[in-house]
């Protein structure tokens, strides 16, 4: 029979040697909580249930976790894993079958853990360097034990299979062989692995199912450890978009922290960071040292190098930066060029409209066919509330000029150069707002004092 499994997810763990004000299974790897990782694999298995077991400043990961059908189990002391589980007991029900997973191991896979099956197993890694690790000590049949590192004697010291600490198997089993654990160790614990050799000589012994990528094992105590998960996952990310055939120059100098959708023939240039959720139509180019974040550029669309971009759609190609800043809301359409040193918030482009270089457009409606001039800004916080400027098609915003909202530019008005605009200006009509050039003879430039 086919049991239902049950995913527990040990996060209780304070994470001392962090040295950080938040639980360890929070720090960050990839652009995502450690925790968030397991989880998201957990959840990919389509398990029946899934229970966290949190501690050390659990509100702030009840907080951050808002997933829905989790089940949340306090662990007030920190007695071990084996404890950690036992806590976990009064929600599992004996026709489950029961895997455990670790908050700070997020470098699993789906595919690691489909090959336990249903199985009474372990998962092990063989490793150059065991120390620190639990060795698994091989049985006829199975694994006699599990002997952790500060239990371990010489011979054992020198096995070179280690334990992930990921087990498996029916609950029933694991309910009974949890009764029989006690805190006869040398840190004084109830450790997870001793049902392991109660199992052997009970003679159920469980499998091991050795990993063919030893790092799939590998948690994160300190924050050099966590650098090493990280790069980890970063080569991982960038690995399986070569694969797919996006262009990666230089790609140990790209950092991805998140997840990227791709078409064909994207390039990512050297020192470009991508956060959160991306996706690249066909032919995207991004700059060298960009950075780009919860992004979706269609197709054709080019960033220049050092521009940031956030929460930005096009939707055709289109030319952004050098030393661009987009921010949320910002949308761009077919043929659209925002230059160097332009920042824009929640503005809205259409068609061929350009706005080449040093220009402020915030909350703006522009049209088609819009040129706007250099030094361009749009007036659109008066200290308290936000208003729009409306810049029709074929509009001509000359250089120098403040749109102070909420203002609408007519169809193909032309704004000239260095005018402050306070009213709507008809379409077709050249406006200007500035005073009558004049020269003054007798001013004198000021000096300085002696």
């Amino acid at each position: 029979m086919t049991h239902k499994k049950h995913i527990i997810i040990l996060a209780a763990g304070a994470g001392t040697r962090m040295r950080s004000n938040k639980p360890k299974v929070l720090q960050p790897v990839a652009g995502r909580a450690m925790i968030e990782h397991v989880l998201a694999t957990a959840q990919a298995l389509k398990p029946n249930n899934i229970s966290i077991v949190y501690g050390y400043r659990g509100d702030q990961l009840r907080s951050h976790l808002r997933y829905e059908n989790i089940q949340w189990v306090e662990q007030t002391e920190q007695l071990g894993t084996g404890h950690a589980v036992q806590m976990a007991l009064p929600q599992i029900a004996d026709d489950e079958t029961v895997l455990v997973l670790y908050g700070d191991a997020p470098l699993i896979t789906v595919e690691d853990l489909q090959a336990l099956e249903d199985k009474r197993t372990v998962l092990t890694a063989e490793v150059d360097d065991p120390s620190g690790y639990g060795r698994i000590v091989r049985g006829k049949t199975g694994i006699e034990a599990i002997v952790e590192e500060k239990d371990a004697n010489t011979e054992q010291k020198a096995i070179q299979e280690i334990n992930s600490g990921i087990i498996q198997a029916a609950a029933t089993e694991l309910k009974q062989w949890l009764k029989q654990i006690d805190q006869n160790n040398a840190q004084g614990e109830l450790y997870l692995t001793d049902v392991i050799g109660i199992a052997a000589q009970a003679g159920q012994p469980f499998l091991p199912v050795k990993l063919q990528d030893s790092n799939s094992v590998k948690g994160a105590n300190t924050m050099q450890q966590l650098a090493e998960l990280d790069a980890i996952m970063q080569t991982r990310y960038r690995n399986s978009l070569m694969q797919s055939g996006v262009c990666l120059q230089q790609p140990e100098n790209i950092s991805i922290q998140g997840q990227i959708q791709c078409d064909a023939d994207v390039v990512i240039e050297t020192g470009a960071v991508l956060k959160g959720e991306n996706k690249f139509g066909e032919g995207v180019v991004i700059g060298a040292y960009s950075v780009i974040e919860n992004c979706q550029l269609a197709a054709g669309t080019v960033v220049e190098p050092h521009s940031v971009l956030q929460e930005v759609v096009t939707t055709g190609a289109c030319s952004i930066g050098p030393f661009a800043r987009l921010r949320p809301g910002t949308q761009l359409s077919t043929g659209c060029k925002v230059g160097n040193f332009v920042e824009t918030k929640k503005a809205i482009f259409g068609e061929n409209s350009k706005a080449s270089h040093l220009s402020y457009l915030g909350d703006a409606e522009i049209g088609d066919e819009v040129n706007i001039g250099a030094g361009t800004i749009t007036c659109n916080y008066d200290g308290v509330n936000k208003f729009k400027t409306v810049i029709e098609d074929g509009a001509f915003i000359g250089s120098d000029s403040q749109l102070v909202a909420p203002v609408t530019i007519g169809e193909n008005a032309t704004i000239g150069a260095g005018s402050t605009i306070t009213k709507d200006t008809p379409a077709n009509q050249l406006t200007v707002s500035r005073s009558r050039q004049k020269s003054i003879s007798d001013w004198q430039r000021p000096k300085k004092k002696v």
